[in-house]
C-alpha cells in the first residue's frame, strides 16, 4: 500500500517546509511514544509543553534507550518488550543503576547480522544523556509513579567550561583557499569536479552565506525562494523556537544568489511542485537535505585545510568562522551575538578570546631545525 502523502493546510505566516519539519519531528516524536509504556503518558504531555521538539526527541530517544538497556543489560525489566515495562520495574531502579548506565554509554557495542559497530561518546553527550534521565525520574516522582526522588545520587559528569576547547574555525587566508576551490575547482578530483560542474554557483551560494550570516544548518536548508525580497535587500529566516528573524542583503551574497538562481538553478517548470519554492535544490530536484549540505561544506573546507574529506569542517564551524571573523574585524560582540542569535552574549565572548594565529606567531620564532641548518 502506498504511503499517503501529507498535505499542508497553513493558514500561518510561516512557509509550508517549515511546518512540514516541524510536523516531521513531532511524528518522530509519537513514534517513539507508542513504543514506551502507556503509563507514561504524562511524562509525553509534560515535554510537550515545557521543552522544545528537538529537545524532546532527544529526551525520548535517550530515555528509550535507558530502558532498553534495563532489559538488555540489567535483571530489572529482563526479557521484556518496552511497552511491557511496569511502574515496579522502575520503582526497583536505584541511582548506582543509572550511574552504571551512564558509564556504560560512555563506550559500547551493537551487533547486527553484518558488522559490530562501536561508540563513543563525549561527557557533553553523557551529561545530557544524564539530564534526560533525570528529568525522567523526577516526573516519575512527582506523579507518585516511584516512591523515592533518586536523582540526587546520580553522579556528577565534568564538561569542558566555555572557552576551555579550542573553537574550531577557519582563518582567513583558509577562507580564501576555500571560494578559490569552489569558484575553480582546484582540489576537486576529476569525480567530484564532474558534480561541481553542474553545482558550483549552487555550492558558492551555500558557503558564501554561510560564511556572512553565521546560519545554523537548519536555518539554511529551510530558505526558500520567497524568504528573500531583493528589491527591499532582505531576507527572512526561522530561528530556533520559532522566531523570525529578518536578515540584510550585502553586494556579495546578492551577487552569487542572483548567478545561482538565473544562471544554474532549474527554471519552475522542471521542479516538482512541492519544491518549487526550495532555493537551494539537488541534483534530483528537490530540497537539499541537511547530510548533503553538511558533506558539501566538509568536502570544500577540506580543501582549505589540506585535509581529508572526513577531517573536513562541519556547517557549525562556518558558523564560528563568521563569528571570529566579525569580531576580528572589529565588530561589537553584542552586535555579532544579535545576528548569530545567541541567547547569551557570554557564548558570543568565546569567540572575542579566540586570538586568530597567536599561536603560529608564537611558534613562528621557535624554527629549532631552520636556526641549525643556518648555523
Amino acid at each position: 500500500m502506498a504511503e499517503k502523502r501529507i498535505r499542508i493546510h497553513n493558514k500561518s505566516d510561516k512557509p509550508d517546509n517549515v511546518i512540514k519539519r516541524e510536523n516531521d519531528i513531532y511524528l518522530q516524536c509519537e513514534t517513539i511514544e507508542n513504543e514506551l509504556p502507556k503509563f507514561l503518558r504524562g511524562y509525553f504531555s509534560y515535554l510537550k509543553s515545557n521543552v522544545l521538539p528537538m529537545t524532546r526527541l532527544a529526551y525520548l530517544h535517550d530515555v528509550k534507550f535507558f530502558l532498553h538497556y534495563l532489559i538488555s543489560e540489567t535483571d530489572i525489566a529482563h526479557g521484556k518488550e518496552l511497552s511491557m515495562i511496569k511502574p515496579e520495574d522502575l520503582q526497583q531502579v536505584q541511582a548506582v543503576d543509572v550511574n552504571m548506565f551512564i558509564d556504560y554509554c560512555r563506550r559500547y557495542k551493537v551487533e547486527t547480522e553484518n558488522a559490530v559497530y562501536m561508540y563513543e561518546n563525549t561527557n557533553k553527550t553523557l551529561a545530557r544523556k544524564k539530564s534526560s534521565v533525570s528529568v525522567f525520574f523526577k516526573y516519575l516522582y512527582r506523579d507518585g509513579i516511584v516512591e523515592k526522588n533518586i536523582t540526587d545520587g546520580f553522579d556528577p559528569i565534568r564538561v569542558p567550561r566555555p572557552g576551555e576547547k579550542e573553537i574550531k574555525a577557519l582563518q582567513d587566508d583558509e577562507v580564501m583557499i576555500m571560494l578559490d576551490a569552489v569558484s575553480s575547482g582546484s582540489g576537486l578530483t576529476k569525480h567530484e569536479r564532474a558534480y561541481w560542474e553542474k553545482t558550483k554557483l549552487r555550492d558558492k551560494a551555500i558557503l558564501i552565506v554561510f560564511l556572512t550570516y553565521g546560519l545554523r544548518l537548519s536555518e539554511l536548508q529551510q530558505l526558500n525562494i520567497s524568504s528573500f525580497n531583493f528589491g527591499r535587500g532582505e531576507f527572512k529566516i526561522y530561528r530556533k523556537r520559532g522566531k523570525e528573524s529578518i536578515m540584510p542583503l550585502n553586494k556579495s551574497v546578492t551577487s552569487v544568489l542572483y548567478d545561482y538562481i538565473d544562471n544554474e538553478r532549474p527554471k519552475d517548470e522542471q521542479i516538482d511542485e512541492e519544491y518549487k519554492d526550495a532555493l537551494f535544490l539537488s541534483l534530483q530536484g528537490k530540497r537539499m537535505t541537511e547530510r548533503q549540505i553538511r558533506e558539501l561544506v566538509k568536502k570544500y573546507t577540506s580543501i582549505a585545510l589540506h585535509t581529508s574529506r572526513k577531517a573536513g569542517y562541519s556547517p557549525h564551524k562556518l558558523r564560528a568562522t563568521a563569528a571570529t571573523s566579525l569580531i576580528g574585524r572589529g565588530n561589537s560582540i553584542f552586535d555579532v551575538a544579535a545576528l548569530l542569535d545567541h541567547e547569551q552574549v557570554t557564548t558570543t565572548q568565546l569567540y572575542a578570546r579566540q586570538k586568530n594565529n597567536v599561536k603560529r606567531d608564537l611558534v613562528k620564532g621557535m624554527e629549532w631545525e631552520e636556526e641549525r641548518k643556518e648555523k
